[in-house]
């Protein structure tokens, strides 16, 4: 939500699927409850025209959503556990480590800086993976894991980003998909947005 062409087919098929969701900055920044000055120049201009388009039965599935969900033993929340209305970004180890003792579950999900990543802490030591694919869930250790970004990749991988977590298995995999990167940017450039969110998909930077 917030840089794509497409926000109501979006809020629309997670609707459809019942899906168990947290709001991130964009959400609460096109539903008013974020400051719009917060936000970069192109970040801002998507978030306004994101908030034109949506007619008052999105916006109010937007604005319900909450800022923190505990889902079996995994708290999701966008930025990072630790005052999660402040949209700090969870890149570098140390800003990983820093925050496990803002969450009580086994596992912690986030995205907001788009890098995937993941943290782990247990009786080994702390461990940080920046290009994780597969996370088997030991016993006795916590985790913070960085699913990110399906719709604006940072880290130099334009495929769409996500994970999935198997709860039986015990494990996390994080996927890489092919998409239409140039049918993405041009829907992006038809609808009036900043040149800059349709061109960067193109190297996921």
């Amino acid at each position: 939500m917030g840089y794509g062409a497409d926000p109501l087919p979006c809020v629309e098929k997670l609707a459809e699927r019942g899906a168990r969701l947290v709001a991130g900055n964009h959400e609460y920044g096109t539903t008013g409850r974020l400051d719009l000055r917060w936000f970069n120049p192109y970040a801002r201009a998507a978030a306004l025209w994101t908030a034109s388009v949506l007619d008052d039965a999105h916006r109010e599935f937007l604005a319900g959503l909450p800022l923190v969900l505990e889902v079996e033993d995994a708290t999701l929340v966008h930025a990072s556990p630790h005052n999660p209305d402040e949209w700090d970004y969870l890149i570098t180890a140390e800003e990983g480590f820093d925050v496990f003792s803002a969450f009580t579950t086994r596992l912690c999900f986030v995205g907001h800086s788009h890098h995937p990543g993941v943290w782990s802490v247990g009786s080994s030591g702390p461990e940080f993976n920046p290009e994780p694919e597969t996370v088997r869930v030991g016993a006795g250790r916590r985790y913070i894991i960085n699913v990110g970004s399906v719709g604006q990749p940072r880290d130099g991988d334009p495929r769409a980003c996500y994970a999935l977590w198997d709860l039986e298995v015990g494990e996390v995999s994080l996927h890489r998909v092919p998409y239409d990167v140039s049918a993405a940017r041009e829907k992006i450039l038809k609808a009036g947005l900043p040149r800059y969110l349709g061109d960067r998909l193109l190297d996921g930077r």
